[in-house]
């Protein structure tokens, strides 16, 4: 009931997931991500603190597999579980337990990684890494969320998807995008809606919180 991609942009070292779910508020659970360490999705039947724990050893020092086999070496139920991650060196790993529901696979890319279950077909996953991978975007999110929209018209989940997150780290400690649809009927249409809101502000929310001085204006009334 769930597909994602994590990725690393090798040209500013960002890290960023986009997620959805037929289930509600998908990326309060499953999407994890922290600045200079990596980016981890941890789903199917989610244990949300596997993802904590996999950035906590990225922090370490581990790289993605190490930081992975270490995560599951304490869950009590690694069968149901589903993680992928992105380290920050680029480095890769998945691991999809043998109780993943429904139709599950997984697909490794160029510091990016695709998975999912309850899917409507194993092509899916394949169309959401392409769409990211051939995505003509000038921006992190824009690819993306392209790879949202070709797994989409791939087939999606077997199901009707309900939920939907975009959330992105980049050289400042807090997420520079953290989007969420947690429920609608077209998470896709409604996520993309809100990042063209986003999209033109997102620079200015940066510079207001590092330097409120320079900050441009609010826009609001009262405001000068």
């Amino acid at each position: 009931m769930t597909f994602s991609l994590v990725a690393r942009e090798p040209s500013t070292g960002s890290f960023g997931i986009v997620i959805c779910s037929s289930s509600p508020a998908v990326a309060s659970r499953c999407a994890h991500t922290r600045a200079a360490v990596g980016v981890v999705a941890s789903q199917n039947v989610t244990n949300p603190a596997l993802g904590s724990r996999v950035l906590e050893s990225l922090a370490a020092g581990n790289d993605a597999a190490a930081a992975v086999d270490a995560a599951l070496a304490h869950e009590q139920f690694p069968d149901y579980r589903q993680l992928t991650v992105v380290d920050s060196r680029g480095n890769t790993a998945v691991h999809s337990g043998a109780r993943s529901l429904g139709v599950h696979t997984h697909a490794e890319g160029d510091q990016a990684v695709a998975a999912g279950n309850l899917l409507a077909d194993e092509a899916v996953i394949a169309a959401l890494l392409r769409g990211y991978a051939e995505s003509g975007s000038d921006s992190f999110e824009g690819r993306l969320l392209d790879g949202f929209g070709a797994a989409v018209a791939a087939g999606g989940e077997a199901g009707p998807v309900h939920s939907a997150g975009l959330k992105v780290v980049d050289d400042v400690e807090w997420p520079v995008t953290d989007l969420r649809v947690d429920f609608a009927d077209d998470p896709l249409a409604e996520l993309t809606a809100l990042w063209q809101i986003w999209q033109p502000q997102k620079a200015d929310y940066r510079i207001r919180a590092l330097d409120p001085t320079s900050a441009p204006s609010y826009g609001v009334p009262g405001d000068k």
